[in-house]
């Protein structure tokens, strides 16, 4: 089986497997993109994931103008069709927010975590071969949490029972995906990716961890200069 077969089977595996958890008020909806979003998903793995990388950088979960929206982690649309490469139809979930639509590649919206993030690369990187030949992209939980407002709920603000029901999928999927991968570093994209990787990966005792600043705008810290300041923590680290 390819390497990119593996991680297909990894993430539909991952879908199900959360599909089938059970989240209480004030979480009224939830959005699995790797369900109605997975055509676009799986090209980005087909396309991408193909071949062993040394570092995967991990998010949280997906944004709602981003991988909510397109299927790829940070997936911010312009960097997602222009840079990245693909493009897909996406379908709706099965319970959609009035507030929070689905509108594929035709959101008007901009993932700003998203177009930090995916235009840090690009600037880095002369083309989107040389990144992903030794790069990958992920978010450690697959899934959109909302309240009945509309409002944006992270994983981490969900009870303990619940968290701790997801969290055990979400490590055991991450571990498969570090060791499909042969990775050597795990960067969290903020605090808590971080804290999870460690957590998850800890029996492997080779892996080297690090985290860069989170680039969403409700970080006061990213909202000048993000780039600078994520290229200064991965050099410090040794990563690049």
């Amino acid at each position: 089986m390819s390497i990119a077969d593996q991680l297909i089977k990894a993430g539909k595996e991952l879908s199900q497997k959360v599909d089938a958890l059970k989240f209480a008020e004030p979480t009224t909806h939830i959005y699995n993109p790797l369900s109605y979003a997975w055509n676009a998903h799986e090209a980005y793995i087909r396309k991408w994931g193909n071949s062993p990388k040394k570092i995967l950088f991990m998010g949280m979960n997906p944004g709602p103008f981003g991988m909510a929206q397109t299927g790829i982690p940070f997936g911010e649309i312009e960097h997602v069709r222009d840079w990245i490469g693909v493009s897909s139809p996406v379908n709706k979930p099965k319970k959609e927010h009035p507030k929070r639509l689905i509108e594929g590649f035709d959101c008007l919206r901009s993932e700003v975590s998203g177009r930090r993030l995916w235009g840090f690369f690009k600037e880095q990187f002369s083309s989107p071969e040389i990144f992903f030949k030794s790069h990958y992209v992920l978010n450690y939980c697959p899934l959109v949490f909302m309240e009945t407002s509309g409002k944006n709920r992270t994983p981490d603000k969900l009870p303990i029972k619940e968290s701790n029901a997801l969290y055990d999928l979400c490590d055991e999927h991450l571990l498969s995906v570090v060791n499909i991968l042969q990775i050597e570093w795990v960067i969290g994209v903020g605090v808590f990716a971080e804290d999870r990787a460690k957590f998850a990966l800890k029996e492997l005792p080779s892996l080297k961890f690090g985290r860069i600043l989170h680039p969403s705008p409700a970080s006061p810290a990213a909202n000048k200069g993000w780039g600078e300041k994520a290229l200064i923590q991965l050099n410090d680290l040794g990563v690049w």
